[in-house]
C-alpha cells in the first residue's frame, strides 16, 4: 500500500478551499474557515478519525464555503482510497454528547448516497447554520462515493447533536478505511471493481 493522502485546491466565483487529507494520520488537523462552528466540527473528524486534515477555505457566504469544503474533503477521501484495495468498507459507529446520542453508518461502496435524520431545533449553533450540517453530509457522501446513514437518536442541544454526528462519522470513517490485513490487496467487493473515478 503506498501513502494514503490526496490534496484538493477548489478555486470558483464563490469559494477558494486548499484541502490537504492524510487517510493514514495521527488526528492532526489545521483548519481555517473563517466559521468557529465549523473549523470545531472539522477538527472532530480529524481527531476522532486519526486523519490528518488541513482546510483553508474563503467564500462568499457561509453556505457556499461550507457545501465547497463537503465536496474538496469528499473528493479528497475518493482519492486518498483510490482502488480501495484491503480497506474493510463498511463501519458504524455511535456516540453520545451529554443528552445527544448519534449514530452514522458508512459503506465505501463506491455510490453516493445519503439518509440524514438531524432533527436540529435551530439552536446554539452560533456562526453555522444547522441545517448546513445536513448539507455538509449529503454533499461528502456524494463526493467521496460512499453511502452515508446518520441518525442523532436523542437530544435536546443542536450543539451536542451535531458534534456527536460529527464524531460519529468520524469514528465510522477511521474503522471503514483501515486496511484489513486478511483482504490482502483484494477489493472488498463480490464484483471485484468498486467505482471511484479518482
Amino acid at each position: 500500500m503506498g501513502e494514503r493522502t490526496a490534496t484538493v485546491s477548489r478555486e470558483t466565483s464563490e469559494t477558494n478551499i486548499n484541502l490537504t487529507l492524510n487517510l493514514d494520520g495521527s488526528g492532526d488537523s489545521e483548519i481555517l474557515t473563517g466559521i468557529r462552528m465549523f473549523d470545531h466540527l472539522l477538527t472532530q473528524i480529524a481527531r476522532h478519525g486519526m486523519f490528518n486534515l488541513s482546510v483553508t477555505a474563503t467564500g462568499d457566504d457561509v453556505h457556499h464555503l461550507v457545501e465547497d469544503v463537503a465536496i474538496s474533503l469528499g473528493q479528497a477521501i475518493n482519492s486518498a482510497l483510490g482502488e480501495r484495495r484491503g480497506i474493510v468498507r463498511m463501519a458504524d459507529a455511535t456516540v453520545p454528547m451529554d443528552e445527544s446520542l448519534a449514530t452514522v453508518a458508512i459503506d465505501l461502496s463506491g455510490r453516493g448516497y445519503a439518509v440524514v435524520e438531524l432533527d436540529l431545533l435551530e439552536n446554539d449553533m452560533f456562526d453555522f447554520p444547522s441545517d448546513l450540517a445536513r448539507h455538509f453530509l449529503e454533499s461528502l457522501a456524494i463526493e467521496a462515493r460512499m453511502n452515508l446513514h446518520a441518525r442523532v437518536l436523542y437530544g435536546e442541544n443542536d450543539h451536542h447533536k451535531v458534534e456527536a454526528v460529527f464524531k460519529s462519522l468520524a469514528r465510522a470513517l477511521d474503522r471503514a478505511t483501515r486496511v484489513d490485513e486478511r483482504r490482502s490487496d483484494t477489493i472488498p467487493s463480490s464484483k471485484g471493481h468498486i467505482e471511484s473515478s479518482f
